[in-house]
């Protein structure tokens, strides 16, 4: 059963007008993501300062990122910006979200040609 975290998550990323939505939209699409074919696995404050996250691409890559920026100020999640990117698609099974991981895929439905 795909947890519900990853569906609310990757409705957001895909339909939400507040400030940290539309950064991650537009920072995904520079790193080549199309935000409609993307899943949000997890997003998840880890410090004063930033959110780490995994994202599965719509080719079925997964990666994990960290988004830095200033929760404390009134409009920090405009200048959001992503560190950390990393194609974690040939290790994802050994970390911490594999279930989750495994989940979204099959929520989503996985790619021909994909593992």
């Amino acid at each position: 059963m795909t947890p519900s975290i990853v569906v609310q998550y990757t409705d957001l990323l895909r339909t939400s007008d507040y400030a940290l939505w539309a950064r991650l939209r537009w920072l995904l699409k520079g790193q080549g993501l199309a935000p409609d074919r993307t899943v949000v696995v997890d997003l998840l404050q880890e410090g004063p300062d930033h959110e780490d996250g995994q994202v599965i691409a719509g080719d079925g890559r997964v990666y994990r990122f960290s988004l830095y920026y200033d929760q404390a100020a009134q409009d920090g999640a405009l200048s959001a910006q992503l560190r950390n990117w990393t194609d974690i698609t040939d290790s994802w099974e050994t970390g911490s979200l594999a279930m989750r991981t495994a989940d979204a895929f099959a929520w989503r439905g996985r790619p021909t040609g994909q593992r």
